[in-house]
C-alpha cells in the first residue's frame, strides 16, 4: 500500500517483523567527541561540544587545561581512527549475539561519519581519517547475519541555517542528507534523535517518512523510531524508544502503554560516548545486563546496548568483555530470546517469561535449586521441562493448578549457562 502524508496513515505501517524477532542490537557512539572522551560522571560525553559553553565548569576547565585555546572543530585532526578495523567490529558484534547495529552517522555536532554532499569538509572522508565508516561497516557486516543500521541527529547545534530558520534547515539540509544516507547505504534501521526542540510539523517529518515508506530502496525493511518531533515519542512513528528506562522526561516505560515493538537504549556505563572518567564501578556487570535483556524481551521490547569506541577505533576492553559475555549466554539461551513473544509481562520475582512455537520459557535469576512454582504457567501433565544447556532432568508437579518445578542436585560445572538460567516448558 501507499502511505499518505499524515500520521494516521504512517502509523498504520507495521514495524517489519525482523525487528520484533531480533531483540538485541548494538548502539555505537563514535565521533569527534571520542577525542576528549570526557565529561562529569553521569553526563553524556558525546555532548562535550555543547558542554564547553555550559554553566558547569567540569568540561570547560578540563578543556582549557588540556587543549588550551583549541576549538571543538580542531578535534578533527586528532580523530585518526588508526586502529579501526570494521571486520573486527563485525566479528565482535556477531559473537555478542547482536542482530543489528545502530551506528551514529551524525551526532548533534553535525560531523558526518560518511561522505555527504551536504556537509562539505565536515565529514570523515574529506577531513580527519579520510574514511567512510558507514561504507566500511556495512561491507563488513554483510559477511555476518548482523544488520547494518544508523542513528542520525535531526538537529545540529551550530548549523547557521538551523539557528536562523529551523524549517528551511529541515527541508534544505536535513531531508536531502537523510535521503542521501538512506539511498547510498540502505540501512535497516533509522534512529533519529534531537527532535525535541520543535514539533514534527517544523521538521516536516511526515513528508520524509512518506518517502521512506513509499519510495526509498529500503521501504519494506527499514525500521525508523519515534523521535520525529517534540510530541511524537511513545506516540507516533516506527518503534517506540526508551532511554535509560525513560520514554521521555517524566515518563518511565511502565507509565506508557506501548502498542508496538519498543527499544530500550543505554550504555554499559552512564554515557553513550566514551567517558574516561567512568571506572569499573560505573559499568553494569554481565548479570545486570542480561537481566535487563530478559526483562525487556519479556515485555515485548528490544535491548539496544551502546558501546563508545576510543578515537583510535578500538572498543574498550571492558565493553568488549561485556558483549562477549552476553554472546556466550545467548549461544545457550537464545531460543528463549530471538523470535520470542510476550507470555506474561508482569513475571514474578526472579522469573521472566517468554514464549515461542508453543513453548514457554522461564528465565531464572537464581541458580535452579530445590523447587520453584511458576505462577504464570498452568499445570499440565503433558508439559515437559528442561534446562537449556544442562542435561539434568527437571520434574514438574501440580501446585494448585500452577506448574511447580522440582530440580535435581546440579553441579554448576555441568551448566553451560551462567548468570541467568532458562527452563523450557514444551
Amino acid at each position: 500500500m501507499l502511505y499518505e502524508n499524515n500520521w494516521t496513515s504512517l502509523n498504520a505501517r507495521p514495524v517489519p517483523a525482523w525487528f520484533g524477532d531480533a531483540k538485541f542490537g548494538i548502539f555505537i557512539h563514535w565521533g569527534l567527541y571520542s577525542v576528549p572522551a570526557y565529561t562529569k560522571k553521569g553526563d553524556y560525553a558525546e555532548w562535550y561540544g555543547m558542554q564547553l559553553g555550559g554553566e558547569d565548569r567540569t568540561v570547560p576547565d578540563f578543556h582549557r587545561r588540556v587543549y588550551g585555546g583549541r576549538q571543538y572543530a580542531d578535534f578533527v585532526g586528532d580523530f585518526k581512527a588508526e586502529l579501526f578495523d570494521a571486520d573486527q567490529w563485525a566479528d565482535l558484534f556477531q559473537k555478542a549475539g547482536a542482530k543489528y547495529i545502530n551506528f551514529v552517522s551524525k551526532h548533534h555536532d553535525g560531523f558526518c561519519m560518511f561522505k555527504s554532499d551536504f556537509a562539505p569538509f565536515w565529514n570523515s572522508v574529506e577531513v580527519g581519517p579520510h574514511r567512510d565508516f558507514c561504507a566500511e561497516l556495512k561491507q563488513a557486516l554483510a559477511k555476518t547475519d548482523v544488520r547494518f543500521g544508523v542513528y542520525h541527529s535531526v538537529y545540529e547545534w551550530w548549523h547557521p541555517l538551523y539557528l536562523k530558520d529551523p524549517e528551511r534547515y529541515a527541508l534544505e539540509h536535513l531531508h536531502p542528507m537523510l535521503e542521501e544516507l538512506i539511498t547510498k547505504y540502505e540501512p535497516n534501521t533509522l534512529f533519529t534523535d534531537g527532535e525535541w526542540e520543535h514539533p514534527s510539523a517544523v521538521w516536516h517529518s511526515t513528508e520524509f517518512l512518506q518517502w521512506l515508506y513509499n519510495e526509498s530502496p529500503v521501504k519494506d525493511v527499514i525500521v525508523p523510531n519515534d523521535r520525529w518531533g517534540k510530541e511524537t515519542r511513545g506516540r507516533l512513528g516506527g518503534n517506540f524508544t526508551t532511554e535509560y528506562g525513560w520514554i521521555e522526561a517524566g515518563k518511565k516505560i511502565e507509565d506508557v502503554t506501548l502498542d508496538r515493538p519498543f527499544e530500550e537504549c543505554r550504555g554499559i556505563g552512564r554515557s553513550f560516548g566514551l567517558n574516561r572518567l567512568e571506572g569499573v564501578e560505573d559499568y553494569l556487570g554481565p548479570k545486570e545486563l542480561l537481566e535487563t535483556l530478559a526483562d525487556l524481551v519479556s515485555k515485548g521490547g528490544n535491548f539496544l546496548l551502546n558501546v563508545g569506541p576510543a578515537a583510535d577505533g578500538t572498543i574498550p576492553v571492558i565493553m568488549e568483555e561485556r558483549l562477549l559475555q552476553m554472546g556466550q549466554w545467548l549461544s545457550v539461551n537464545g531460543e528463549a530470546i530471538y523470535g520470542s513473544r510476550v507470555y506474561d509481562k508482569k513475571g514474578q520475582p526472579g522469573v521472566y517469561y517468554t514464549q515461542k512455537d508453543g513453548a514457554v520459557y522461564a528465565i531464572l535469576t537464581k541458580f535452579p535449586f530445590g523447587a520453584l512454582t511458576l505462577d504464570a504457567v498452568p499445570y499440565s501433565p503433558d508439559r515437559k521441562a528442561c534446562i537449556l544447556g544442562c542435561d539434568a532432568p527437571v520434574q514438574t508437579a501440580d501446585d494448585h493448578g500452577r506448574t511447580r518445578l522440582v530440580f535435581p542436585a546440579i553441579n554448576p560445572d555441568d551448566m553451560q549457562s551462567r548468570y541467568l538460567y532458562t527452563v523450557k516448558l514444551a
